[in-house]
């Protein structure tokens, strides 16, 4: 599904189901202590992920290392690359490309299927809902669950550089029926573009920050080791 999201520079790995390449479903010892004892799909979600993280990372050329999560969850990347991951029944997948590259990357991936009213109006502002109502109108997609997919996409994006104290809600998006959604991203003064597809029965959406246009403008009143990284 990714493929024809994400430009150049960019590896992908994405898995369906519980049952991925063997290679894919191997884990450190360090990242299985990490789910040690929690549900066997929260362990499978984990494994699943973190496999495809390192088979794209090998795909870079990056020397295979644990990729374990911070305080806040997300993982910790070598310094040589950026990533994302996504997870949700019956999909995992994950991307990344050089740190010299790509300022950051952020995926998400959700089922096809609308947001239930209260979970709309509480992570989508008036506007957005009424932008999602449109689309989805016009081409018969949850829109308003893709304007959240797109949202999640864009906070994994930004939130290394930003820090936790801002959350989904806090990125506004606005999604064009061509594939492409526009993004303002708190304590970001300039616009942001990621893509969106629905297809197999997900939607997913991509945002891929370059260094070149963005790594001067994030690093920009942004202490070090205010986010997620």
């Amino acid at each position: 599904m990714l493929d024809r999201l994400v430009p150049g520079g960019v590896e992908l790995c994405e898995v369906y189901g519980d049952a991925g390449p063997e290679e894919v479903a191997c884990l450190f010892p360090s990242e299985q202590a990490v789910v040690r004892g929690l549900s066997g799909e929260r362990q499978r979600e984990f494994a699943l992920a973190r496999g495809c993280a390192h088979r794209a990372l090998a795909r870079l050329g990056v020397p295979p290392e644990p990729l374990l999560p911070d305080v806040s969850g997300a993982p910790r990347w070598p310094r040589a690359a950026v990533g994302s991951l996504t997870h949700c029944p019956g999909y995992r997948a994950a991307v990344v490309a050089p740190a010299g590259e790509y300022a950051a990357l952020g995926i998400d991936a959700e089922p096809a299927a609308p947001l239930p009213a209260v979970v709309a109006a509480r992570l989508l502002a008036d506007a957005e809902r009424r932008s999602a109502d449109a689309l989805g109108a016009a081409l018969g997609v949850p829109a308003d669950r893709l304007a959240f997919c797109a949202k999640e996409a864009s906070y994994k994006a930004f939130s290394p550089w930003l820090g936790r104290r801002w959350g989904v809600r806090d990125f506004a998006v606005r999604l064009a029926a061509d594939g492409l959604f526009r993004g303002v991203a708190p304590e970001v003064r300039h616009g942001f573009e990621g893509r969106w597809a629905v297809r197999s029965g997900y939607l997913v959406t991509v945002v891929c920050l370059t260094a070149a246009d963005w790594s001067g403008l994030l690093t920009a009143g942004v202490s070090p080791g205010s986010g997620w990284q």
